[in-house]
């Protein structure tokens, strides 16, 4: 997800440390729902918060989630509830049940298993851009909302380009041509925005065809597009201006002992050097083949 910095980036590596280190992550406890901070993003416990490389900022947000199936609750409570029938002859009210249900959750999260995941951060300070691999916006606003205590005068907005995604999307796919420096791979979705809401997907087909073409004139938009920029990066474009499945092609990391994100710490800075530094490029090019950025209000 594509963010603008609404404010200059603050340039004290220090200051900002300190106010993440106040927020690092600590799993959750016996009792404890849910826990969310921030994680070393180089993967060396202990280490800094916040890494800086080639100007790049990187953060990396920690959640953990204890989720107890609301079967088992439902269950604990039916016993609950039968066995005060039976020993009081009274019914247990709504409010009742209520109590009877959270004191049930409360008591079953020590046995939960918990689930962790990882948002990674990255701000462009130069070129005023905040980028975030959160795969929901649900995910990336309390990335936010987190970064927003930790940087204060924080300001950002979703970028918003002249030409929506599937508008220009449609226009790739219907004439057959794609934007300068980009080219259209072999995967697409397309959506009936009418009541049907009928759906065509094509996975490893070519879609310079007649046939896609015929279903964008008979108004399906596309929602989702593969695209590859300059040989070197392939993504998935989506009607909501996401970068999904992005992948370094061949040659990209060429010369670097490891692959990219095998977490080895020697080769943390050059794997984000060079990603950031690919991304750099193709960022500015994808939002002028969208027509450019929508100027902010």
């Amino acid at each position: 997800m594509l963010y603008r910095l609404g404010a200059p980036w603050p340039s004290d590596v220090a200051a900002v440390e300190a106010a993440l280190d106040t927020a690092r992550f600590v799993p959750c406890g016996a009792s404890q729902e849910k826990a969310v901070g921030w994680l070393e993003p180089r993967g060396i416990a202990h280490g800094p918060l916040v890494e800086v490389i080639g100007g790049q900022w990187l953060f990396k947000l920690m959640m953990e989630m204890k989720v107890v199936p609301g079967s088992v609750v439902k269950r604990k409570v039916e016993e609950q509830v039968a066995h005060i029938e039976a020993t009081t002859g009274r019914k247990p009210g709504k409010k009742e049940k209520k109590e009877l249900s959270e004191d049930a959750r409360l008591a079953l999260l020590p046995m939960a298993f918990s689930k962790q995941s990882s948002v990674q951060v990255w701000v462009d300070p130069a070129a005023g851009l905040l980028i975030t691999d959160a795969g929901s916006q649900a995910k990336a606003d309390e990335v936010m909302t987190w970064l927003i205590k930790a940087v204060d005068g924080l300001a950002v907005s979703l970028i918003n380009t002249q030409v929506s995604p599937a508008a220009a999307m449609a226009t790739w796919l219907s004439t057959k041509e794609a934007p300068a420096d980009f080219t259209v791979d072999r995967e697409c979705e397309l959506k009936a925005p009418d009541e049907s809401k009928a759906v065509v997907r094509y996975t490893r087909h070519a879609l310079d065809t007649d046939e896609v073409a015929q279903h964008i004139a008979m108004g399906k938009m596309p929602t989702r597009l593969a695209l590859t920029w300059n040989d070197r990066v392939s993504f998935v474009l989506t009607e909501g201006l996401q970068l999904k499945k992005i992948a370094f092609l061949e040659g990209v990391f060429e010369g670097n002992t490891a692959s990219p994100g095998d977490g080895k710490a020697d080769n943390f800075d050059t794997d984000a050097a060079i990603a950031t530094g690919e991304l750099q490029g193709l960022i500015p090019d994808l939002i002028e083949a969208l027509g450019g950025e929508m100027p902010s209000a």
